[in-house]
């Protein structure tokens, strides 16, 4: 195991909630308590409900904007803007093993440790991610016909060093939903490395 796979955060998921949570992740790098941090989000896209959408009712979106362009252009902001981020793209991951802080993320190509784990894929009942089956139930604000599920958390934390985002938290599927979901988890994330204390990350012109 080299060292270049050990993680402070990996982030399971590049879609909205994912995304959102590597952008204010990325946004914080001068605090001093995340310069050190090593920060890596699977980019893997191709199921994401985005594919399919187009937008008029999100904010500070273009109305008329498809889906699939804000992925595409999601991981070249995060790259261009934030290149401290290790995006790993067309690796899909099977399997979680450890616990807090000493996880082992293995996918189809590689293995990866890390200290926090951040899952943000959906809430299609073919989630199968080995280690976290104990913590799945049916969705609780989906219609039942629709089979969706949810893992179990508690203000988007489901155990020490696991969180979850987006619809696979149990929220609705809403473009604005799943941006703040992942948005928190970040400013979760933050807090925990300022040694508890309440934080988040603002851009300003100041």
């Amino acid at each position: 195991m080299t060292t270049d796979n050990m993680f402070d955060v990996l982030i399971i998921g590049g879609g909205v909630s994912g995304m959102s949570c590597a952008l204010v992740l990325g946004s914080a790098k001068n605090k001093t308590f995340v310069t050190d941090k090593k920060i890596g989000i699977f980019t893997h896209q191709k199921n994401s409900s985005l594919q399919e959408a187009i937008f008029y009712n999100a904010y500070g979106i273009t109305p008329g904007k498809l889906g699939s362009e804000l992925l595409t252009e999601s991981t070249q902001h995060l790259a261009t803007t934030y290149p401290h981020i290790t995006q790993i793209s067309n690796e899909k991951v099977m399997k979680i093993e450890g616990s807090y802080p000493e996880f082992t993320v293995v996918t189809n190509k590689n293995s990866y440790q890390t200290k926090n784990i951040v899952v943000g894929i959906g809430s299609a009942n073919t989630f199968d991610i080995e280690g976290l089956m104990q913590f799945v139930e049916p969705h609780k604000k989906a219609l039942p016909e629709k089979q969706r599920i949810q893992l179990k958390n508690e203000d988007h934390k489901v155990a020490d060093g696991i969180y979850v985002i987006g619809t696979l938290a149990g929220w609705r599927s809403q473009l604005a939903i799943a941006a703040g979901s992942g948005a928190a988890v970040a400013t979760d994330i933050l807090t925990l490395w300022n040694n508890g204390v309440q934080t988040h990350a603002h851009d300003s012109t100041r």
